[in-house]
């Protein structure tokens, strides 16, 4: 009886834990699909992730998006016909405070093909937090092969255009960053907001 009582305290007990739990697993939590707008000072892009695929990427993506993170960051790294990248530094060129990084689900299954979204990170294939980027192109090189890929977890399904014009923009070597193909005017995420499911 005890036992029984102790099971059932644990399995309630869980259940609680597991539904205040914010790692953006409860944002649309029945939604596998979730979508989220992109206002940029270039034009909205609208993005549909791809929870069932890669499910711990998408719910990091729509933990900062719920909690306003992305908000007046830049695209800081644009190179034409391959990525536009973004999402970790603000105005001032400063990097952008970051949840732990994640567990890499590149072998998903899913190509680095134009207009997806992957997670950016760097050698360590685990090293993943807050920076995304569009591919440009059809980028078979980041996906998973002998080595880890690049997580794809999501694709524009409007504002392709504007993804387009971000590639057309004049680039330099940024003195605050340390890295070429820096937009010489900022590209701004001004908003990112989780859309209601459709």
């Amino acid at each position: 009886m005890l036992r029984t009582l102790f099971l059932v305290l644990t399995l309630v007990t869980t259940s609680v834990v597991a539904k205040t739990k914010e790692d953006g697993s409860h944002i649309q939590p029945d939604n596998f699909y979730p979508r989220v707008k992109m206002e940029t000072s270039m034009g909205d892009i609208v993005v549909e992730l791809y929870r069932r695929r890669a499910p711990i990427t998408v719910n990091n993506f729509l933990r900062y998006a719920s909690k306003n993170g992305f908000n007046g960051t830049i695209f800081h790294r644009v190179v034409p016909g391959y990525i536009v990248q973004g999402g970790g530094y603000n105005t001032d060129y400063e990097e952008k405070p970051s949840y732990a990084p994640i567990f890499n689900e590149s072998g998903s299954g899913m190509k680095n093909r134009m207009y997806t979204i992957s997670m950016a990170r760097e050698n360590d294939p685990h090293s993943a937090t807050r920076q995304f980027f569009f591919n440009m192109n059809d980028n078979a090189n980041l996906d998973p092969g002998k080595d880890w890929g690049y997580a794809v977890f999501g694709m524009i399904v409007e504002g392709e255009e504007v993804v387009e014009k971000m590639m057309e923009v004049e680039r330099e070597y940024s003195m605050e960053l340390g890295l070429p193909n820096a937009p010489v005017e900022q590209i701004i995420l001004k908003k990112v907001t989780v859309l209601p499911p459709v």
